[in-house]
């Protein structure tokens, strides 16, 4: 076992090169599995969710060599439709995108029921009803999910919800299917359009993607000898700019793209820190106290539930009282409770939480609950007076790459100890 050792308070100040996207990473690498042949793909970023997705991949037959800069060639021209990965496939979340490529490479998928952060009820029946208005059976049971086509035809699809992975799994089981797909109510994040931009660039034929429409004209094959550079992560981004701010920092935050960033930053502005965009950077600080704000978490382009426990950080010791309202997950607040540990003001109830506003955190021992609420953590270790201890910090490596090396080159004291 693993954990964090910060010591603070820490304006942190200097310059943070942001990795590649996770959530478009989980995406493209089992969309290889489409491509009967060879690929490149850059920038991808190196925390633990890719890396079992590289194991799975190997399980299933593909090649990967690996480049310097997290590079890697990916051969998927030899793949064994009836390797057994169930186990693997439940360590993570992002495994069930596993569904939609088998269908589409082998006609057939068995996964274990995906696992990831507990954030409250995550059901996979839009992913399902999606992959059956294709022509497929599926069946969940004994905790794995199987499915079988003897033909995926085209169609219209309307998402009740517009989720992120219902979208994406549909568009994967779409692209070699017959005929046209049409997802309407689809979910308009950026690493949608980074997955229909990578497929297209291996001879896919999606339109629409970032828009509520997306047209999928299926295509006989996916060619591969292209190369693509996954987008850059708006998460990570978000997080060290929320740092800059707790922190009373001055950060210089490049390989960005502040257009994804839009709802953040304005946010940021409203409680008195600055925001200066030039084209792939953005230059934040804060020099003062932040005031209050009230923040309801939206399907992009509105405000990421991913960034609001780092944002809770900056409204624990905000001056006044501000509201969160959590529209997309139910237990997104457990972070709440350890913060609190660290003298915050914090009472959740359901969806909502009231943040009254300290002058300062102190360091204590607190525990990670999923992922975002650990970057939350270590913000907030950063910005404390004293000492903090995080545990389970497992959680953290799933999304953000050598997180502390990034946080000690811009002035956190902060150390990964054996326990």
């Amino acid at each position: 076992m693993e954990k964090l050792v910060v010591k603070g308070p820490t304006p942190l100040k200097g310059e943070v090169i942001i990795s590649g996207a996770k959530n478009a990473a989980v995406a493209i690498l089992p969309a290889t599995l489409l491509i009967n042949g060879i690929c490149r793909i850059e920038n991808l970023p190196n925390i633990s969710d890719v890396k079992l997705y590289c194991e799975i991949l190997e399980h299933l037959g593909a090649k990967i060599t690996w480049h310097t800069n997290n590079d890697i060639t990916i051969d998927t021209r030899h793949i064994d439709c009836n390797a057994d990965i169930i186990e693997i496939t439940r360590k993570f979340r992002a495994s069930y995108y596993l569904i939609g490529s088998l269908l589409g490479r082998c006609g057939s998928a068995t996964v274990g029921i995906p696992g990831g952060c507990k954030l409250g009820a995550r059901p996979i029946d839009l992913h399902i009803k999606g992959f059956e208005a294709l022509g497929a059976t599926t069946n969940t049971t004994q905790g794995n999910i199987y499915a079988t086509a003897d033909k995926l035809v085209g169609t219209s699809i309307y998402l009740d919800i517009a989720s992120v992975g219902a979208t994406i799994n549909i568009m994967l089981a779409s692209v070699l299917a017959e005929g046209t797909t049409v997802i309407d109510n689809a979910a308009k994040e950026p690493h949608i359009v980074d997955v229909a931009n990578f497929l297209n660039t291996m001879g896919a034929d999606i339109r629409g993607a970032g828009t509520d429409t997306i047209k999928v004209h299926g295509v006989k094959e996916l060619r591969g000898g292209a190369t693509y550079s996954v987008v850059p992560d708006q998460i990570e981004a978000g997080t060290f700019m929320l740092a800059a701010v707790a922190s009373r920092g001055d950060l210089v935050i490049k390989n960005c793209i502040p257009e994804h960033l839009e709802p953040l930053t304005a946010k940021v502005v409203e409680i008195g820190a600055h925001v200066e965009e030039s084209g792939d950077e953005l230059h934040v600080w804060c020099d003062k106290r932040p005031s209050k704000a009230n923040i309801k978490t939206l399907p992009y382009p509105g405000f990421p539930t991913d960034l609001q426990p780092q944002m809770g950080v900056v409204l624990a010791t905000a001056d006044g009282t501000s509201i969160i309202n959590e529209s997309i997950w139910e237990s997104r607040f457990q972070y709440t409770a350890e913060l609190n540990k660290m003298g915050a003001n914090i009472t959740d109830q359901g969806k909502s939480a009231l943040f009254q506003g300290v002058p300062e955190l102190y360091g204590a021992p607190v525990n990670v609950t999923d992922l975002r609420a650990g970057a939350a953590l270590i913000i907030a270790g950063v910005s404390a007076k004293g000492t903090t201890e995080i545990y389970n910090i497992e959680h953290i490596d799933r999304g953000y790459e050598d997180i502390e090396g990034k946080f000690r080159k811009i002035g956190a004291n902060i150390e990964r100890v054996e326990e």
